[in-house]
């Protein structure tokens, strides 16, 4: 996830500022910005030689090269790597206009659908 949607996030910081300091109760809700910044710094997909690895608020769990078996776009447009065991796991932050550059990062593993030869 691209660091500049931490600017939102210091906004939201700042407007919540007032309330926080108004009374004992809006303290709490100064926890909002830095959930949501912890969210942006933390979400994201990190592709590698030993495999991808899909990482969430609290999680990161790799996945080898060997046990994908491809990608499927849902009707949403995002992105699940399909696993030989059948599984499925999602791909967080990225989506199907996403997909040629994850293939060029990946470094052939997972096929670029736009680079496809036009069927005969």
């Amino acid at each position: 996830m691209s660091r500049v949607a931490l600017v939102p996030v210091l906004v939201l910081a700042v407007c919540t500022l007032p309330v926080a300091t108004a009374a004992w109760w809006g303290a709490p809700l100064l926890l909002v910005p830095v959930l949501v910044a912890a969210w942006v710094l933390r979400v994201g997909l990190d592709i590698g030689p030993d495999g991808v690895t899909p990482r969430t608020l609290l999680s990161g769990r790799t996945v080898p090269w060997p046990e994908v078996a491809g990608i499927r776009v849902a009707e949403d447009q995002s992105l699940w790597l399909v696993r030989t065991a059948g599984t499925e796991v999602r791909l967080p932050v990225v989506r199907a206009r996403d997909l040629p550059r994850l293939a060029a990062v990946s470094g052939g593993r997972i096929p670029d659908p736009a680079a496809a030869p036009p069927a005969q």
